[in-house]
């Protein structure tokens, strides 16, 4: 594994759940849709939500990034990630061409693989005849590139009486499957993201595998994958990888949020000292203080090293007021740090 100069700093992003009250949910999704604009403002270049269901958090990032792209005029939309085992590939190839020709072809959707989180409690709601014979492998993507490339779908495609059919997914979004991502933390689901040309989202979770690594050090197996990623993809020096991890800059934080966002971090930090669970699952540290200290340990990253794309993960349980300032001083103080410079507010003269 090699390591050395990072990347220069080339799309700088962030990612969110969007909590609710599920008493009062709509709340939550409008102060989620106040960062998003917040991001287009600052000159961030991507906001991403995370996809969660049967919880109080955004359960269908696709219809809320529907009401972003009118809400917004320039950065990118993103899922991180829509697990493919909840959806059927076709009906969500139509929602995504929607939504992609809604935003002028802003859309950038995360997906992965894998039977449901806790399958067997809700397998019989979700799939009640179906249930054994669903697959839920690397397939299940490859059944919505095609249709999102707009391969035949149908095996019917002109006029019955007054209504025309189309053989292909309608609408079709010119380049929204070159724009697909794979949420991945393996060395094998890194690789087969990158044999498939798509991008690779790596977030601050990774699956520690015997062989790769070591189990205290998980900025070199995330580095592992990226590698092994660049080194299935077709063209290595184009391939897109973001790193997501949370990072929580301070600059301008009122002293109770500093102090509650190290208690947060602290709290979470036992977790990151070896791998965790059956699965091995290794966590990335939060990373907590001023731009300059958060830039330095980032230069310092593996990962970090080998990526010029993150989307920074704002931790789930915070006000929107920290939100805001997170997100201030990622787009003012950090990214800067790093490198990075501002998009063109949308309106302003070039």
């Amino acid at each position: 594994m090699t390591t050395g100069e990072p990347r220069p700093l080339r799309r700088l992003g962030f990612l969110t759940i969007g909590l609710f009250d599920p008493a009062d949910p709509r709340p939550g999704h409008e102060r989620t849709l106040e960062i998003v604009e917040l991001g287009e403002r600052l000159g961030l270049d991507s906001a991403y939500v995370r996809h969660r269901h049967l919880q109080h958090g955004i359960s269908s990032p696709v219809a809320f990034l529907a009401a972003a792209t009118q809400r917004t005029s320039r950065i990118d939309l993103g899922t991180a990630v829509i697990p493919l085992g909840w959806e059927n590939p076709l009906r969500l190839a139509e929602d995504l061409a929607t939504v992609d020709v809604l935003s002028g072809g802003r859309l950038h959707p995360g997906v992965s693989v894998g039977p449901p989180m806790r399958f067997d409690d809700v397998r019989h709601s979700l799939y009640p005849d179906t249930a054994e014979q669903e697959d839920f492998s690397y397939a299940r993507v490859e059944r919505l590139l095609r249709h999102l490339r707009g391969e035949p779908a149908s095996t019917f495609s002109g006029r019955q009486g007054i209504e025309v059919f189309s053989e292909r997914v309608e609408p079709y979004a010119p380049g929204l499957a070159d724009r697909v991502w794979y949420g991945g933390g393996s060395v094998r689901s890194a690789a087969w993201a990158g044999g498939q040309g798509l991008g690779f989202l790596s977030s601050n979770v990774v699956r520690f595998e015997e062989g790769v690594g070591r189990p205290d050090d998980f900025a070199g197996v995330q580095r592992a994958q990226i590698d092994a990623f660049r080194a299935a993809h077709p063209d290595p020096e184009r391939a897109r990888v973001s790193q997501g991890l949370v990072v929580i800059p301070t600059d301008s934080a009122t002293p109770a949020q500093a102090e509650r966002y190290r208690a947060y971090a602290a709290e979470r930090l036992p977790r990151t000292r070896e791998p965790q669970g059956p699965a091995g699952m290794m966590f990335a540290p939060d990373l907590v203080g001023t731009s300059a200290e958060i830039a330095e340990r980032l230069r310092a990253d593996a990962g970090f090293q080998a990526v010029d794309e993150v989307v920074l993960a704002l931790p789930f349980t915070f006000e929107h007021d920290d939100y805001r300032q997170i997100v201030g001083d990622i787009a003012g103080g950090l990214g800067p740090a790093l490198g990075w410079s501002p998009a063109t507010p949308a309106g302003a003269a070039s």
